[in-house]
């Protein structure tokens, strides 16, 4: 079993937390999760949480990736790149670029890097569906250069639990409590940590069929509660992250919960 003494987490809204907690409590998020897992096995564990909400993977890179090298991790996760393909102009191949540059740097000092691919997004959220073959493009580059560096890839393109609406919270960008469990679930797989395994693919229990007009409501629902809010900070440049800096930027030990 390979021991792991420093873990930091670069990224986004995701590697954040967002969606496993809030603002007030605290949030938890898969990072933190896979610390906790880490440390159940790896007691002297010290973790670093860098992420920061609404960042794009060039802003992860400037702002994230000289950090992080400078607390010597040996195993780090890398989750960037959501909030530039939503956004117009998207160019899979640049953002792919710049997940490779995090993933030169941090191999070359020494870490192992664990990475995902994205699901089906036109499944979580139907009116994104337009988007599907950006996402299917961006996860063949990252397969690629994981594969040309030895990153760990976790694969969750085409798995039924990745898009079941009970893995992500209301609005459909971060994953639900449960849904940052099996994200942790999964690295943790990855990293063959004492006590994991490949359950976290499995579907969840079958719900019955909502109605037309049901599915028709939540649409309308999420457009107007989180698809419209978000267009319009776009509009107005702005984004969720201003202002705001990594909630754990220092590697500190981890509680075991």
């Amino acid at each position: 079993m390979t021991t792991y003494h420093r873990y930091v987490a670069l990224g986004d809204s995701q590697t954040e937390g967002l969606g496993d907690g809030d603002d007030v409590r605290g949030l938890r998020g898969f990072a933190d999760r896979l610390a906790e897992l880490l440390a159940a096995a790896n007691p002297e564990l010290l973790y670093a949480n860098l992420g920061v909400r609404g960042r794009l993977a060039a802003q992860v890179r400037d702002e994230q990736l000289e950090a992080a090298l400078a607390l010597r991790p040996d195993v780090a996760t890398v989750m960037a790149g959501v909030n530039d393909l939503i956004r117009p102009g998207f160019d899979a191949a640049a953002v792919a670029g710049v997940l490779e540059e995090m993933f030169v740097a941090l191999t070359a000092a020494g870490a192992r890097v664990v990475t995902v691919t994205y699901p089906d997004i036109g499944k979580i959220a139907p009116m994104a569906r337009r988007l599907v073959p950006l996402v299917v493009d961006f996860n063949e580059r990252i397969r690629a250069a994981c594969a040309r560096h030895d990153v760990i890839l976790i694969e969750t393109f085409g798995l039924e639990f990745a898009t079941d609406a009970r893995m992500w919270s209301a609005d459909r960008l971060h994953a639900s409590p449960a849904g940052h469990a099996r994200i942790a679930a999964a690295l943790a797989y990855g990293l063959q940590l004492p006590g994991s395994d490949d359950t976290w693919m499995a579907p969840l229990p079958a719900l019955p069929r909502p109605s037309a007009w049901r599915v028709a409501a939540t649409e309308l629902r999420w457009a107007a509660g989180f698809a419209g809010p978000w267009i319009g900070r776009r509009l107005r440049g702005r984004s969720s992250g201003d202002g705001r800096t990594a909630k754990r930027p220092e590697l500190a030990p981890v509680t075991v919960i």
